[in-house]
């Protein structure tokens, strides 16, 4: 399966963004492992926003996530924010499922 991995990423600091996306790319090795196809939507959009010229640096990076995550046959939800619940709520609304924990997902 394709699975979105959604979870805080925004924060006061450089050093507390780093650690959050860290966070969200450790769990997405653990679903390779698993034999699965991890993807999050900052890894893709926080590049592009970086170098756009946007005024709205928010809103291009969800918009780029919804995109990414609008493509994943399921979520994995680390932990909550106002994004990822976004996120969440979008895969819910197709009836996809969400697990809350990389335990709860089944191998490949």
């Amino acid at each position: 399966m394709i699975i979105g991995v959604a979870g805080p990423y925004s924060a006061d600091t450089e050093e507390q963004r780093k650690s959050n996306l860290d966070k969200m790319n450790a769990v997405a090795a653990q679903l390779l492992e698993k034999g699965h196809i991890p993807l999050i939507g900052v890894n893709a959009a926080l590049p592009v926003v970086n170098a756009a010229n946007v005024k709205d640096r928010y809103k291009a990076v969800m918009d780029i996530s919804m995109t990414v995550i609008d493509k994943c046959d399921a979520l994995l939800l680390i932990a909550e924010s106002r994004g990822a619940n976004m996120e969440r709520d979008h895969i819910l609304s197709k009836g996809l499922p969400v697990y809350y924990n990389i335990d709860e997902v089944p191998k490949a």
